[in-house]
């Protein structure tokens, strides 16, 4: 309940962010491995505040990476698989910085509004400077957790997709 107001008043831009700064989502996937994702509140309290949310109601558990080109990036966090679904929550407003989009960067999915972030996220496989400051970095993957990452099917969608089995907050 504690950590749960904690992330309101952050989200809210009540308390300053390093609080919350050591947090981590764990993602078990479908290969068999997992790997840590360590949020960024400093950058982005608002999605940072959704995504833990939603984590923790279970709603990430069984969703599919829908999205996989290689060199790019993974794609997932839609419930219907097509890219175009989110969660029941609100969209979220933009929180752009100029944190670079490198190996393992973690994005907010979005469409062509910039205000349009809900549940759908991406992790990269490599870098991408063209998508500075126009999208909103909230997590990195740990280094260790890319070798899971790098396993995850590709595709558009992919043949065969893997999933996400459990997301935790830790």
């Amino acid at each position: 309940m504690i950590r749960k107001l904690a992330l309101a008043a952050l989200a809210a831009g009540l308390i300053a962010t390093p609080a919350l700064a050591a947090e981590k989502l764990k993602i078990e996937t479908s290969k068999g491995c997992s790997f840590d994702i360590t949020l960024r509140p400093d950058l982005a309290p608002k999605h940072v505040a959704q995504i833990t949310q939603l984590a923790k109601e279970g709603f990430y558990n069984g969703i599919i990476f829908h999205r996989v080109i290689d060199g790019f990036m993974a794609q997932t966090g839609d419930p219907t698989g097509t890219g175009m679904g989110g969660s029941k929550l609100p969209d979220i407003q933009a929180e752009f910085t100029q944190e670079p989009f490198k190996r393992g960067t973690v994005g907010m999915a979005r469409s062509q509004d910039p205000n349009s972030g809900n549940s759908q996220f991406f992790v990269m496989f490599a870098p991408g400077d063209f998508l500075n400051g126009q999208y909103t970095v909230w997590g990195q993957v740990d280094d260790k957790g890319m070798e899971c990452v790098d396993k995850i099917a590709r595709g558009e969608p992919p043949a065969n997709p893997d999933k996400m089995v459990k997301v935790t907050v830790e």
